[in-house]
């Protein structure tokens, strides 16, 4: 069988179908018309995966207010995520509601390139690659918008992911750009692509620092 196409940004993201901690679902029925955030994780019952679900799960609120559905997945089974599922909330207060993906037989795991290749221990009793820590920002017309990926001994920044949709969604409705360490509330960038009589209409309180760098407040929201 070939290699899946490489998932680049821009990709529609592949649809299918699996068991979830929720029930199954159709993977683009699912996204309808939201952001979704979908991250693999390399082992249920490991402490790194522990405390980014966790994480995830107090995030859960902050989320739902951008409308968008976080979706996870490892290579285990629903059975073995809804006993783990007691483990982070005992471990971390966090109480995961958002679906799990089973993915024993990696198969949304290859169709998503998210085995490890280059960890020979993170591997299953029978030496079977487990998954890295991935993570695809996915719009509502199914387009993958940002791909991060991790190796299983970093954890992830929970907060991070969250600034990045805040980012995406900002940068969609206002045709601005974000400059580093953007944050919500702070000055954006004025899309190159925009030329200064028509940024003049839509930011009147730009400032050209370069005539390619130019800072603006967002529109106040009436």
């Amino acid at each position: 069988m070939s290699e899946p196409a490489p998932l680049r940004l821009g990709s529609v993201a592949p649809n299918f179908q699996a068991e979830t901690t929720q029930g199954p679902i159709d993977f683009h029925e699912f996204v309808g018309n939201n952001w979704v955030v979908f991250f693999s994780h390399p082992e249920d019952y490991t402490p790194v995966c522990t405390t980014e679900l966790g994480a995830f799960a107090k995030l859960q609120p902050e989320f739902e207010k951008r409308g968008v559905k976080l979706i996870g997945l490892s290579a285990n089974t629903v059975d073995s995520h809804k006993g783990w599922i007691d483990d982070i909330k005992d471990v971390t207060g966090g109480h995961v509601t958002f679906p799990i993906i089973g993915d024993k037989q990696r198969q949304v795991s290859l169709l998503y390139d998210m085995i490890d290749r280059q960890d020979a221990t993170n591997v299953d009793e029978k030496g079977i690659a487990f998954t890295i820590r991935s993570v695809f920002f996915i719009d509502p017309s199914k387009k993958i918008r940002t791909i991060l990926s991790y190796p299983a001994s970093t954890g992830r920044n929970a907060n991070e992911v969250l600034r990045i949709i805040d980012s995406l969604q900002t940068g969609d409705k206002y045709r601005v750009t974000t400059p580093i360490n953007w944050q919500p509330g702070e000055d954006v960038i004025v899309a190159p692509v925009i030329k200064d009589e028509e940024a003049k209409k839509l930011f009147p309180n730009f400032r050209a620092v370069k005539p390619y760098l130019r800072f603006t407040p967002l529109p106040e929201v009436s």
